[in-house]
């Protein structure tokens, strides 16, 4: 009886590390992040990011700052609200709900007649600042899910590559942003940092910046992006601005 009490304990001992080892691997396995945010995509909720945009040379220059909330529908985006500040232009604010967009500030604030503050229009969803501002949006499902698969995942780190002309197929918010660039083959490098729940945590792209701006002043010039994604799945609420300070947009 003892010697095979002795012998069972043996092979607890010997067997107990590797189940460990497995359960421990398991764990540690990272989660799929498409299906980690088609978790979270809700009406009514949403998430809020901050963000800054480099231009890196000889030296190195912020272009600007931003900070805004995305509000979900079942699909993705439904609706924005960003703030952008630079130091070349006045402060911009871009809400936007489905294909319509309501700047105030920034370049367009020179539009606005007297007694209006809002300049109503279709598209630009990250209003002026878009053109500066991230160009990778982990909100779509589509967007993520063309990442994951061109990308490495490592543990919690997402790197890869991918054309404007690749995003400019899976993402509304690239083609929306940046309506107008020079090369579509500009390659963008990207890192996504995934919480332990699979979710976008931070966002980092960077590209040639003659990709948007083909003057000699960006040449040997890169565009870096650094954006941070706090409260998945929080409650938000998007409203347009109040019609009265409402003026509409003669190109539209």
């Amino acid at each position: 009886m003892i010697t095979a009490l002795v012998a069972c304990g043996c092979l607890l001992t010997t067997t107990l590390p590797a189940q460990a080892t497995t359960a421990t691997a398991a764990t540690a396995a990272p989660k799929d992040p498409v299906r980690a945010l088609k978790g979270k995509l809700a009406p009514g909720r949403g998430v809020r990011f901050t963000e800054t945009t480099t231009l890196s040379g000889e030296e190195k220059v912020k272009l600007q700052s931003r900070k805004g909330t995305f509000q979900f529908n079942a699909k993705g985006v439904a609706a924005s609200d960003i703030t952008a500040i630079a130091k070349s232009r006045p402060k911009e604010r871009t809400i936007s709900i489905g294909n319509v967009s309501y700047i105030s500030g920034g370049m367009r604030e020179e539009q606005l007649p007297a007694g209006k503050s809002w300049l109503k229009g279709k598209g630009l969803p990250g209003g002026g600042s878009g053109f500066y501002g991230q160009v990778i949006n982990p909100v779509e499902p589509k967007t993520l899910a063309a990442l994951v698969k061109k990308g490495r995942l490592r543990g919690s780190t997402l790197t890869g590559t991918i054309t404007f002309k690749e995003l400019e197929k899976v993402s509304r918010w690239f083609d929306a942003s940046i309506p107008l660039r020079m090369h579509n083959d500009t390659k963008v490098s990207y890192t996504l940092t995934l919480t332990s729940a699979g979710l976008v945590s931070r966002v980092r792209s960077s590209y040639a910046a003659t990709g948007v701006f083909d003057t000699s002043a960006f040449d040997g010039k890169t565009i870096t992006i650094d954006s941070r994604f706090t409260g998945w799945g929080a409650k938000v609420s998007v409203k347009a601005p109040n019609p009265a300070s409402v003026t509409v947009d003669a190109e539209d």
